[in-house]
């Protein structure tokens, strides 16, 4: 569907020097959640033409990278890599890169639309599952991950998966996106990555301590999981809930004894 492009934001972009007005929704956003900060290490997924690499760089003011299957053209102080963002050969160009992994991974990637609007949305799910995946193999345990899908039936299992990678998950309209487009922003922080629990995970604990608030607490590989309703001694089989950078939250769903 054509539309008129001559709108604010576009014009806007001419007069700041930025190559799309998307760059506005990731100016937007990170004005709203903060997930990209000064220093931070920044890759972003299907990048071109590069409006949202430009502003990465302004807000980090560090490494800043972009992947796409097209030719990006040079940005200052920006490196960028042509080739498919799920390939092994390209993730590991990003890393040595990088020198390590990234603090922070984003991607604004859209499927070319095609008018239908089921295949379209299952396009757009699958290149956002695409990047939830490379995010996971590129970012550093806590980091922090941004991606656009399109509503519909698909989007509540997408977002389920991301809120098993991370211990924040927000959806966001940013004021730049128009009003009758579908998309949302996908604002996921902290990869639980390296923890030995995650949301959703079931275990068999014994609760060995008690917290401030008198619930109990077990550990996990070292790992601390607070269960609201148990004393010391108790054996439950509990469902994790919530986890955080140090500890978790879980859900008693069975007794045993």
């Amino acid at each position: 569907m054509v539309k008129d492009q001559r709108d604010h934001y576009y014009w806007k972009a001419k007069e700041d020097g930025y190559r799309a007005r998307s760059s506005y929704k990731l100016l937007q956003i990170n004005k709203k959640f903060k997930f990209i900060k000064k220093g931070d290490s920044v890759v972003d997924l299907g990048a071109a033409p590069g409006g949202w690499l430009q502003v990465a760089k302004e807000l980090s003011a560090g490494k800043t990278v972009g992947v796409d299957l097209q030719r990006i053209e040079p940005i200052p102080g920006v490196t960028t890599f042509q080739g498919d963002m799920t390939r092994e050969e390209t993730i590991d160009n990003v890393k040595e890169f990088l020198g390590g992994e990234a603090d922070v991974v984003i991607s604004d990637a859209s499927p070319n639309l095609s008018g239908a609007w089921d295949y379209d949305h299952a396009r757009s799910v699958d290149l956002a599952e695409s990047a939830l995946a490379t995010a996971e193999k590129l970012l550093k345990p806590g980091g922090n991950f941004l991606a656009k899908v399109f509503q519909g039936d698909m989007f509540n299992g997408y977002l389920e998966h991301v809120k098993k990678k991370f211990s924040r998950v927000k959806v966001h309209h940013p004021p730049a996106s128009r009003k009758e487009s579908a998309e949302v922003y996908v604002v996921a922080k902290d990869l639980l990555k390296g923890r030995p629990v995650k949301p959703g995970e079931v275990f068999d604990i014994k609760i060995t301590s008690l917290g401030k608030s008198g619930d109990g607490v077990a550990l996990i590989d070292g790992f601390a999981v607070i269960v609201k309703g148990t004393c010391l001694g108790d054996e439950v089989k509990v469902r994790i809930k919530d986890a955080k950078p140090h500890f978790a939250f879980g859900e008693v769903i069975e007794r045993n004894g």
